[in-house]
């Protein structure tokens, strides 16, 4: 993984516009010719993919994958023709399938520790408005027009990307999105265009296994005693993601069901479908696991609290009192000050 993105260096860089409601795409026989503001822009798009949760390491199917044929026959030297042919690739499947959206190709090569990589960055469109000056004899006539081709801006991520080192031309990183193939939701982007296949991404491999956590917690606890129950289980999970910087499954789940083998057993058997349950799951970009930083509950009466975990996990701030009846209480200890918001 990158640790910054100025230690990305871009090399050449290309074009093509993949717009299937044209009905023929518009490759480029240039590189562009650009200067140090769109080598930001690059970066900050390669640097965001690389670093995300979402990324999956996959392999290309040799036999039947022509992108692996492109990128074994790449070089330096035939950049432009590689990427139109790259290009003409996946707007073949686009224009058979209308649900996916149009957008420009970028082709990039880039380094990194003088390690050689190929990016393709599929940017698709967004209507935004403009403004547009018309002069005629009597002065300027100001206008603003939908503009229907916006590209994503540094800040935005993208939904379909591979990242392809050139050193190791049989695997591909990549982001994607799936959408309608003949009916179904497709992973297109790797199932089609790319073929490959790979392991899930660590954001998915966390959400399936807090998942199944969850629903055999259902299982066996009723409303009242899940609410306490799940809360645990979220302090659980954060302590080791923030002790370990891991999540090793099978640690974590001796530690939630440590009386309950039972229960445990079950999410095993949930998680072994996906291959997870002797996973370690890495995360590395923090706005995945946000959510186990903090306590977000709501009641039934429409009150909403926000509990920092250091906070909940700390009996003289907080406390959870199940009452008589039922009800729960919380109370909140030792606040030096409150202001409204």
């Amino acid at each position: 993984m990158i640790a910054d993105k100025e230690e990305i260096h871009i090399g050449q860089a290309i074009v093509h516009i993949l717009d299937s409601t044209v009905g023929m795409p518009v490759l480029s026989d240039k590189v562009l010719d650009y200067g140090s503001d769109f080598a930001d822009f690059l970066k900050a798009h390669i640097f965001r993919i690389d670093t995300s949760d979402e990324i999956r390491s996959c392999s290309f199917s040799e036999e039947e994958s022509t992108l692996y044929k492109y990128v074994e026959e790449y070089d330096t030297e035939n950049f432009v023709e590689i990427s139109k042919k790259i290009a003409q690739e996946l707007f073949t499947i686009m224009n058979q399938n209308i649900e996916i959206p149009p957008a420009d190709l970028l082709v990039a090569e880039y380094q990194v520790d003088r390690h050689n990589y190929l990016a393709l960055l599929k940017m698709n469109y967004r209507t935004s408005y403009t403004h547009l000056t018309n002069a005629d004899p009597w002065g300027n006539n100001n206008d603003i027009i939908m503009q229907k081709a916006i590209l994503p801006g540094e800040t935005q991520k993208l939904s379909e990307a591979a990242l392809l080192d050139l050193g190791a031309p049989r695997y591909v990183r990549l982001v994607e999105k799936k959408y309608d193939v003949s009916g179904v939701k497709t992973n297109y982007f790797s199932k089609l265009f790319l073929k490959c296949q790979g392991s899930l991404s660590a954001k998915t491999r966390l959400s399936i296994v807090n998942k199944a956590v969850t629903d055999v917690q259902k299982k066996y606890y009723n409303e009242s005693e899940q609410f306490e129950v799940q809360m645990e289980t979220k302090s659980i999970i954060n302590q080791e993601l923030s002790s370990e910087g891991i999540l090793d499954v099978p640690v974590v789940m001796d530690k939630i069901f440590k009386e309950h083998p039972q229960m445990r057993e079950e999410v095993q058997e949930k998680l072994e479908k996906y291959n997870l349950a002797e996973t370690r799951v890495e995360p590395q970009n923090p706005t995945t696991t946000k959510k186990f930083t903090k306590q977000h509950l709501l009641t039934d009466t429409g009150i909403e609290l926000k509990i920092p975990m250091e906070e909940y996990n700390n009996k003289d701030k907080v406390e959870f009192i199940t009452n008589p009846d039922g009800t729960i209480s919380v109370l909140i200890k030792n606040i030096g000050s409150i202001e409204s918001r």
